[in-house]
């Protein structure tokens, strides 16, 4: 017994030591569906790493952009781990205010992951940050409603047809809505549909001198589609709905279609969460016969600011959030329709990820149609598909999604909104010496 309890004693007192000498990394995330399972499923990691532990700050889309961006710039040394987006990373590479990911493993497979998604992510060859989700976006919607509708969704559909199928999927005194759009303002947010929507109608953010282009037809026939359409079948108070906001909709069955991002596949046609589960399709995002879809293409990727003094821990974390035995973690746990998709071609091979996620091929499609240094009809000389990759596109784009966004609620009208964004456009442009 004494030798039983000594034995137990010295257990504990081994584990209080390795919990004392454990080194804690802060990683700042998204409140995304992906992100908020990657933290339950942390255990593993722990266990593999006793001498790390994980200290959690999850944010919504918006505030984790502006606290991460306000703490990289200011060297503020909160954070060990971020998580941001294709746009960040270039920019912030060539600031070095991030640290290369040259130290993920020898079984981290770096050339597994799906090319178009590795080029957003690296500088100069380098990775700087591993993607955990890689997306683009299609349609989603309801095939007994279209049905019910007298209408065949297109594998590629035109912004005629899904406008003429949203009005006629519209139900009020059945609360269901023809159509869900991001309406919250954000440059990730409504910004993001927006200017993926824009390629397809002509439009531009910039012509190839920098110069603003709101004042251009493309972007008044965009605007006005959006908001026409959205009065006749989209939700009440859609201006304040983003991502979340517009899966909880489809979910629930208050949605005929939805477009958005390719990862939300998973999440609308998983029974445990959504009540229409085995109703669900998917098409390519629309087009205007220009030769360019509304598609994007987009990474939530685990970066390690350059400031951190805990580098090797975080890399740890990093390569194991984002390998490919993740995808089997989750697998096991979830199912295979439920890892993270968008990141490894293996994943698209796979024939078990085929067989449970009948969204698999589409959104590769759309990941692989989708050119951020050919983003639209004309030439421009940025490069991004729903964002351009300029530091001062953050500030911007977010001003610019504020007055789309009252434009849609019916606070001002479609061309106020195109003349103040003209302006705020050619102010940032002329203060950061693009333009005269």
């Amino acid at each position: 017994m004494r030798f039983k309890t000594f034995l137990l004693g010295g257990c504990s007192a081994l584990m209080l030591a390795s919990m004392a000498n454990a080194e804690t990394i802060t990683i700042a995330t998204v409140n995304n569906g992906d992100m908020i399972r990657m933290q339950k499923l942390a255990d593993d990691f722990t266990t593999k790493n006793p001498d790390i532990q994980l200290n959690w700050v999850t944010l919504e889309e918006n505030v984790l952009r502006e606290r991460v961006t306000t703490d990289i710039a200011t060297k503020g040394g909160q954070y060990d781990v971020m998580t941001i987006g294709t746009y960040e990373v270039p920019i912030w590479a060539k600031q070095q205010w991030l640290l290369p990911l040259d130290n993920l493993g020898a079984d981290y497979d770096v050339a597994d992951i799906i090319p178009a998604i590795a080029g957003g992510l690296s500088v100069d060859g380098k990775l700087y940050a591993a993607p955990f989700y890689g997306e683009s976006s299609f349609v989603m919607y309801r095939k007994d409603l279209m049905e019910k509708a007298g209408l065949t969704m297109p594998d590629a559909p035109t912004w005629e047809f899904i406008g003429e199928a949203a009005r006629k999927m519209t139900d009020r005194a059945n609360d269901i809505n023809g159509i869900c759009l991001r309406g919250k303002a954000g440059w990730g947010e409504n910004m993001a549909f927006l200017t993926a929507m824009s390629n397809s109608f002509g439009a531009r953010w910039f012509d190839e001198e920098w110069k603003p282009q709101f004042d251009q037809p493309e972007w008044k026939n965009t605007l006005e589609t959006y908001v026409k359409l959205m009065n006749d079948a989209g939700p009440q108070g859609a201006s304040s709905n983003g991502f979340n906001e517009n899966l909880a909709l489809f979910q629930q069955g208050k949605c005929g279609m939805w477009i958005d991002a390719t990862v939300a596949a998973s999440f609308v046609s998983n029974p445990k969460d959504s009540t229409v589960a085995d109703k669900v399709g998917y098409a390519l995002a629309p087009d205007n016969g220009l030769g360019k879809r509304g598609n994007w293409l987009w990474a939530w990727s685990l970066a390690i600011p350059a400031g951190t003094q805990k580098a090797d821990a975080a890399q740890k974390f990093v390569s194991w959030a984002t390998d490919k035995a993740y995808l089997d973690l989750v697998a096991s746990k979830e199912g295979w329709a439920n890892v993270p998709p968008g990141t490894r071609t293996s994943l698209y091979e796979n024939a078990e990820y085929q067989k449970a996620a009948p969204f698999a091929k589409m959104t590769l499609d759309s990941i692989n149609s989708a050119d951020p240094t050919k983003p639209t009809v004309k030439p421009v000389p940025y490069v991004g598909v729903q964002f351009v990759a300029i530091p001062e596109f953050q500030g911007l784009g977010t001003t610019v999604g504020q007055l789309f966004s009252a434009a849609l609620a019916g606070q001002m009208s479609v061309d106020d909104a195109l003349k103040q964004a003209q302006d705020a456009a050619t102010s940032t442009m002329q203060e950061g010496g693009y333009i005269q």
